[in-house]
């Protein structure tokens, strides 16, 4: 099998179990955890840079106005969405933050038409529409609109719709993200302490290294995910970024038996249906360009 390929899997693989890490720092305030997230993400982020000799270049093309000022935008997103996403494990909604990551892709799709202008051939609305309807479903099913999953699916959004604007790399892009609000993650985290609220080094050793190995596993598996982007088509990437929300699904479901009943399934199988006609649009769509090359 291709190294990237398996690269690929691997990252979604660990990013899928993310749920079980943070559940086991469900007593520490998610602020708290995000704050360490990105100091620890930044450091091991820079030691890498450093070490394999890539500061300079890192340097040459992150340090501009314009560059900084797209990446403190993608930074302050990211942190909306990471922050959402651990309260959201650590609260009890897993199945509906999974939802979010499965929404996402169509929602990405919408937003490519609206900032930036493209065009979609009349099929790709179907797809749209169902999910917006399982919305609307979901929504009296739960008697809220299900904002854990929209929050986390808009704010990623936005997220990837700043980085394609963006012009670093992943690797460079994250390190950038993190090393502009890193300062913030750090006075907050010193303000807690002194305040008697922090609990790093005030807690069980077990708890500290979680909130040290934060970073490892945010970075670990964003380096896997750029060496297999560099080695697979976007297509296999489309394919593979459903393992994550997948596995969180199940999760949710089987390991931490949130509830999920008939009328519950009844809205993720929308959602779904619409994932299915959106790949098989996709997929017969390009086979005849594919057939002129």
């Amino acid at each position: 099998m291709n190294k990237g390929i398996l690269y690929g899997i691997g990252a979604y693989i660990l990013w899928g179990f993310f749920p079980i890490y943070w559940k086991m720092l469900h007593g520490v305030p998610a602020a708290q955890v995000i704050a360490h997230r990105i100091a620890w993400s930044f450091i091991l982020l820079a030691v890498y840079v450093i070490f394999t000799n890539q500061w300079q270049e890192f340097r040459k093309l992150a340090f501009n106005a314009k560059t900084v000022g797209l990446y403190a935008l993608a930074g302050i997103l990211l942190s909306i969405n990471w922050l959402i996403y651990v309260w959201g494990v650590n609260s009890g909604f897993i199945v509906e933050t999974s939802l979010g990551y499965f929404i996402n892709p169509l929602l990405s799709v919408l937003m490519g038409v609206i900032f930036l202008k493209e065009r979609l051939r009349p099929t790709q609305w179907i797809p749209i529409t169902i999910v917006a309807i399982g919305v609307v479903y979901l929504t009296f099913v739960y008697g809220r609109l299900p904002w854990i999953a929209l929050s986390l699916a808009f704010s990623f959004g936005i997220y990837g719709l700043v980085k394609k604007l963006a012009p670093l790399g992943s690797l460079y892009g994250l390190t950038l993200e993190t090393a502009i609000v890193f300062p913030f993650a750090l006075a907050y985290l010193l303000f807690v302490d002194i305040t008697g609220a922090g609990v790093f080094f005030h807690d069980i050793a077990a708890i500290n290294w979680l909130l040290i190995g934060a970073g490892v596993v945010t970075t670990v598996p964003l380096l896997m995910f750029a060496s297999a982007a560099k080695q697979i088509p976007l297509t296999m990437i489309g394919i593979l970024q459903y393992i994550a929300p997948t596995l969180q699904f199940l999760i949710g479901v089987f390991l931490y038996e949130e509830p999920f009943d008939r009328s519950h399934f009844i809205g993720f199988g929308i959602v779904w249906l619409a994932l299915i006609i959106f790949w098989i649009e996709n997929f017969t769509s390009a086979r005849p360009s594919n057939h002129l090359k």
